[in-house]
């Protein structure tokens, strides 16, 4: 016979508290069970999808100038129309979603891993170090969040890593608080008093034990941050300091698209309905984990 652990023996958690195929069926009958999460999850999925397959499903160059097709209206040749430097909307959009979903899958987990780490090492150990940590955290929270990511992007200059380090370091505090808080309260529990008493590491006893028993709130904001990222990656690139051109951002489309509002409508039109269609799909997303980590009643 193998051996137990001692963790084991003491009835300690080996992980989370919800089980990962409970928690995939619970969120499957959120979906199911209301129209407008079932809407959102086929939009979010077929951003994702259209991010993989950009090259596949683009029509044209998204790059590719054609003089004497400049902001021509939808038609069958150009089924969103062109813009103002005669190139596909469609292609743009669709390369577009590739651009946005990277700044916010990568942004999310860059605030996630370097937030979760920092509330839950300052929650489990005290003292000075969560003294220490919760005053950074209220400093980078006493900033608005567009602004602080603003700030940084100017510091580290324009461009798709500035950005997501930027979108990344602003949404590090409300990780690090959910982290923290998960740790305070887990740190006198048994199962930490008893992974200490059989010898566990600190480190073992973290990761084992009590992160996954705060993944739920984490993932939830996770889920939502990727939207806000896509939404604060836009708002920066329209102000000029994001992904410079002609990378096919929405953002920049929209920024860009502005100055033929009037006599050409779908170049702004568009690419803004992917950025509110999209980051709409994700918080709507987030709503449905939020309620399939909820304990049943």
């Amino acid at each position: 016979m193998g051996a137990t652990s001692p963790l084991a023996r003491s009835g300690v958690p080996a992980g989370g508290e919800t089980s990962g195929r409970g928690v995939a069926r619970r969120l499957a009958r959120q979906i199911r069970k209301n129209g407008v999460r079932s809407t959102a999850a086929g939009v979010v999925l077929l951003v994702l999808l259209t991010a993989v397959l950009a090259p596949y499903l683009a029509p044209d160059n998204p790059v590719q100038m054609t003089f004497g097709h400049f902001l021509e209206p939808p038609s069958l040749h150009h089924v969103l129309g062109t813009d103002e430097a005669g190139r596909d909307i469609l292609s743009r959009i669709v390369y577009g979603a590739r651009i946005s979903i990277t700044i916010g899958v990568l942004a999310a987990g860059l605030g996630a891993v370097a937030g979760v780490t920092m509330g839950l090492v300052a929650g489990y150990y005290g003292g000075p170090l969560d003294s220490g940590a919760v005053w950074l955290i209220d400093v980078l929270l006493s900033f608005p969040g567009i602004l602080l990511a603003v700030l940084i992007a100017v510091i580290l200059g324009a461009g798709l890593v500035s950005i997501v380090a930027a979108i990344g370091i602003w949404s590090v505090p409300a990780f690090a608080r959910l982290a923290r808080g998960s740790a305070l309260g887990a740190r006198r529990r048994e199962y930490v008093e008893a992974g200490r008493a059989a010898g566990a590491s600190d480190v073992r006893i973290l990761v084992r034990h009590i992160l996954p028993n705060s993944v739920g709130p984490i993932l939830v904001y996770a889920t939502i941050v990727v939207g806000r990222a896509i939404l604060t990656a836009a708002a920066l690139s329209f102000i000029g300091i994001g992904v410079p051109p002609p990378t096919p951002e929405w953002g920049a489309m929209v920024s860009t698209g502005q100055l033929y509002m009037r006599s050409a409508p779908h170049v702004v039109i568009f690419p803004g309905c992917a950025i509110v269609v999209t980051v709409l799909a994700f918080n709507l997303l987030g709503d449905a984990v939020k309620d399939a980590l909820d304990p049943p009643s």
